[in-house]
């Protein structure tokens, strides 16, 4: 073989190092523009950062705005006659008077008034809370002629404001001489509260009917599969409802103030109306203060019972939506 066939390469000359800023298993990588990506992380980091930084600030000068009422209700409640006109006002009492709520007691009937507003708001919040369910439960699942006419026909209920309907109400419940008691505030209420029943079978309509068929294929009655598949898939909603229509039910004024006359029927908030009317004169706003914030306690804690399953409707509500 010849040497003029041979094909010599010209050697291969050495390459620079690169950097290990600019690329290679360790160093990071630039963006589009050129900047780094660690640089971009790091703004966006600040970035989140400084939101969760102004929405907690934003949220806890809320909460001082809304919980202010209720820290100057209970310090006004242990207060002296005379420290509550003292300028600048007294977040703290000095001296604290624990005796206001001793007073309460003796000063009206403010036991009895705690006793019916419990009777009231408990039955017909338990009671009403199941037949709403059910009714819910109807309307969205089972097969009726006319159905959504009808549950067209309940909504329109809520276009009849209350007024037109104390007369009536008031003529009928003298009638059968309901006046003076606690049945008028309980019986309408054992039926079922139309914006629960809205509510709760708008909930229900997310759940497949392919489940109601098929435990209606394996023989299951209706009112074991609301037992058994609805009520346990209800519960966040329904528990959300509950502590809503118990704090309108619990706080009502109208219609007690129309049906109840006597001291021994009165519900709590016309006890704490009548100590309004009565002490207020006196300058006695402490003793009102005190009653008012006894008042509170029942709604604070069935909130604090139920604020589990009210935070997990308001999680399902927010993910279904």
């Amino acid at each position: 073989m010849s040497t003029q066939n041979l094909v010599t390469t010209p050697p291969l000359e050495p390459t620079e190092a690169i950097p290990a800023s600019a690329g290679g298993a360790g160093g990071g990588t630039t963006g589009t523009g050129g900047a780094p990506r660690g640089r971009g992380q790091k703004s966006a980091k600040d970035g989140l950062r400084l939101g969760n930084i102004l929405t907690t600030l934003v949220l806890s000068i809320g909460a001082i705005v809304m919980i202010a009422p209720l820290a100057w209700t209970f310090s006004t409640s242990l207060k002296t006659k005379d420290g509550v006109f003292e300028l600048p006002p007294q977040w703290i009492p000095d001296p604290f008077v624990w005796e206001n709520y001793l007073r309460i007691w003796t000063a009206g009937p403010l036991l009895t008034g705690i006793q019916n507003s419990l009777i009231v708001a408990a039955s017909v919040t338990i009671v009403g809370s199941l037949t709403s369910a059910l009714a819910a439960f109807a309307f969205a699942k089972m097969r009726m002629p006319f159905k959504n006419a009808l549950f067209l026909g309940l909504l329109s209920g809520l276009m009849i404001p209350f007024p037109t309907l104390m007369i009536p109400q008031f003529t009928i419940f003298a009638s059968i001489g309901w006046v003076d008691t606690l049945w008028p505030l309980i019986v309408p209420g054992l039926f079922g509260n139309i914006i629960m029943i809205f509510f709760l079978r708008q909930f229900l309509n997310s759940i497949p009917d392919s489940i109601v068929e098929a435990a209606r294929i394996d023989g299951a009655s209706y009112l074991q599969i609301f037992w058994t598949l609805i009520l346990p898939a209800i519960r966040p909603a329904l528990a959300a409802q509950f502590i809503l229509w118990f704090m309108a039910v619990w706080n009502d004024y109208l219609a007690p103030i129309i049906y109840l006359n006597s001291p021994g029927t009165q519900t709590l908030q016309l006890v704490i109306a009548n100590f309004n009317a009565q002490y207020a004169i006196q300058t006695d706003y402490p003793l009102i203060m005190a009653a008012s914030f006894v008042a509170l306690l029942p709604v604070l804690i069935v909130f604090v019972v139920f604020q589990r399953q009210i935070i997990e409707s308001i999680a399902l509500s927010g993910s279904k939506g």
